[in-house]
């Protein structure tokens, strides 16, 4: 049974920084992108970065050169490093990936940026 599970949410000053983890289960993980979306105080849903099974990675323009991502093949876990976060990276983010035309999400965390 293919599992994800978001976690690393919290409340941060803007300037701040988080870290997000989506621990995998049930597939082949190495195979397969993880991506991480964004649902927004505007009610936008937005695709916040890619990583690529292999290794390579793709990013939003809004949050180039503030968010890492990466993934630990030994761990089936993918990582958001988000730094320098401002007020409208708020929202609840949510890993995803797709197999064999299913979509597959975790349960969201929520990334509070605030003073």
């Amino acid at each position: 049974q293919v599992q994800l599970v978001d976690s690393g949410g919290g409340l941060v000053q803007p300037g701040g920084s988080l870290r997000l983890s989506c621990a995998t289960s049930g597939f082949t993980f190495n195979r397969y992108p993880v991506r991480w979306y964004r649902q927004t105080l505007r009610n936008q849903h937005e695709l916040v970065a890619a990583a690529w099974a292999g290794g390579g990675s793709d990013y939003a323009d809004s949050v180039k050169g503030r968010f890492t991502v990466s993934r630990d093949n030994d761990k089936n876990t993918v990582y958001l490093q988000m730094n320098s976060l401002k007020p409208e990276d708020t929202g609840m983010y949510s890993c995803n990936t797709l197999i064999s035309g299913d979509n597959y999400w975790g349960q969201g965390t929520q990334v509070t940026v605030s003073s």
